[in-house]
């Protein structure tokens, strides 16, 4: 029978809704405007571990639209997922964390976005693609370059 305490492991637990805001703070009147909104998008990652092995990685996209100085919605949704990962070096571990688990949340995060404009009576606004592996490598890069820097005392 193989040893089967050194196998590498890696499992979805669960994908999950973590949190959800909607706000349009100038409703109605802003609703009559006929001046094309502006829309900014950002992202945010974490992972965290929460028990031996098991880590939860979430994905957030704070969508918030304005005519003018005005905004015309605010969404923040924060989708998660709940991840098994054992007898994997760091540095795997690492990768897995910040590519390979927000490759697979991104997609449930840009259906919910989508939908949350088109239930609040907008046109859905469509998250683009993100390449994570890219993400993740200019993170490391700028945590290299940071701790290469000298500091002053």
């Amino acid at each position: 029978m193989a040893d089967e305490t050194n196998t590498p492991v890696f499992q979805i637990q669960r994908m999950y809704l973590k949190d959800l805001s909607l706000e349009q703070p100038n409703s109605p009147q802003i609703l009559l405007e006929q001046t094309q909104p502006q829309v900014d998008i950002n992202l945010a990652l974490a992972a965290e571990g929460v028990a031996d092995g098991i880590f939860e990685v979430s994905v957030t996209a704070t969508v918030t639209t304005k005519v003018g100085d005005k905004t015309l919605f605010l969404i923040e949704a924060k989708q998660a997922g709940i991840f098994e990962i054992r007898n994997l070096p760091q540095e795997q571990v690492e990768g897995i964390l910040g590519i390979v688990c927000p490759q697979m949340i991104y997609p449930y995060l840009r259906a919910v976005v989508s939908d949350v404009c088109t239930r609040a009576g907008f046109p859905p606004v469509l998250l683009s693609e993100v390449n994570f592996q890219a993400m993740f490598e200019a993170q490391q890069a700028q945590r290299e370059a940071a701790a290469a820097a000298p500091t002053i005392n």
